[in-house]
């Protein structure tokens, strides 16, 4: 065969691609990572810990293999080194709690066909609801996706040697900024706003890391409630843009400026896609999951978030990149 003649097997694995997300999921449930970084290298080992069959634990084997997620040697078996960082539980980047969400969102696929028909879900006031009993899993699992780009963030701004600043978190989820940033800084102090079920949680996770006490929370709508003028020295907004819509998110930019003290900092986490929507891939493809998920959402570019963020009155914004999908924009 001609070495330049097109073959299937790319889009075989995508057409198969549920495949990995399942042999993930559930490699996740059953901890198998966990175990295999604690020496358990054998199928045999791994169900007797796991507690699951001999066989099980070897087609779970066989498809992390070819996943490149664990290596084989001589019958042993042992984590790659993203797996080893990046799927042991109990490290502070952990993402099984996530890949066993995403697993469980494996059908929800089925009813795309409609929304690309129908400009968005039927269902979407399901989803954007307070007290939704999905949040306690998803927004915990998606603490650790954002840990890292947190940490990059304080960096940039260098928030460790700051002193007294004061910061809001609009629809924070887990709190994780807050917890990562007041970790950092030990005379900073931070405002959640967010529903009230999901800043139980970020309470939670805050008191275990012993900074709850300059940790408040605000119980609301980030549509309707008010942000304060001129309180916060920092402000961060992060993954809520791919939710909502230009006018939205102008109107939010511009209520956030409002909130700042003057020479504030915005902070904005999101998947930004290049200007001619050509890339980067990871944010390309989550346009479809907020087709599914939101109303009027999707993944924006940067010439977007440069005209909403001067219409709200930011005119020194910086994009950076990072070790993630994601990227970090500063508005001043």
């Amino acid at each position: 065969m001609n070495d330049d003649q097109p073959t299937p097997n790319r889009i075989m694995q995508l057409i198969l691609g549920y495949w990995a997300t399942g042999v993930l999921g559930t490699a996740a449930n059953y901890c198998l990572f966990t175990y295999l970084e604690a020496g358990m290298d054998t199928a045999e080992r791994l169900a007797d810990r796991a507690g699951i069959s001999v066989r099980g634990a070897q087609a779970l084997l066989d498809g992390l293999v070819g996943l490149g997620l664990v290596e084989v040697r001589d019958g042993a078996y042992r984590n790659s080194a993203e797996a080893s960082a990046f799927l042991v539980e109990g490290k502070p980047a952990c993402l099984t709690a996530f890949a066993k969400v995403k697993m469980g969102h494996l059908g929800s696929l089925a009813g795309l066909p409609d929304a690309v028909r129908a400009w968005g879900p039927a269902n979407v006031a399901t989803v954007e609801v307070a007290d939704n009993p999905h949040w306690e899993s998803l927004v915990q699992a998606l603490a650790a996706q954002s840990a890292p780009v947190a940490g990059i963030a304080a960096d940039i701004l260098r928030l460790a040697e700051a002193g007294e600043v004061s910061i809001l978190d609009v629809g924070g989820g887990s709190g994780i900024y807050s917890a990562i940033w007041l970790g950092l800084n030990p005379a900073a102090r931070s405002t959640q706003l967010d529903w009230a079920p999901i800043n139980s949680i970020a309470r939670r996770l805050l008191s275990a890391r012993g900074v709850a006490d300059r940790f408040t929370t605000i119980d609301g709508d980030l549509h309707t409630t008010d942000f304060g003028t001129g309180t916060y020295d920092l402000a961060v907004y992060s993954h809520i843009a791919h939710q909502e819509g230009p006018e939205e998110n102008t109107a939010i930019f511009a209520r956030l400026r409002t909130a700042l003290k003057p020479g504030g900092t915005l902070v904005v986490n999101d998947y930004v896609v290049d200007d001619d929507r050509g890339g980067p891939p990871y944010a390309l493809a989550f346009a479809g999951e907020m087709l599914l998920k939101s109303k009027r959402g999707t993944t924006w570019r940067r010439a977007d978030y440069l005209t909403w963020l001067a219409k709200a009155g930011f005119d020194d914004v910086d994009f950076h990149p990072t070790s993630s999908p994601a990227t970090l924009v500063f508005a001043r």
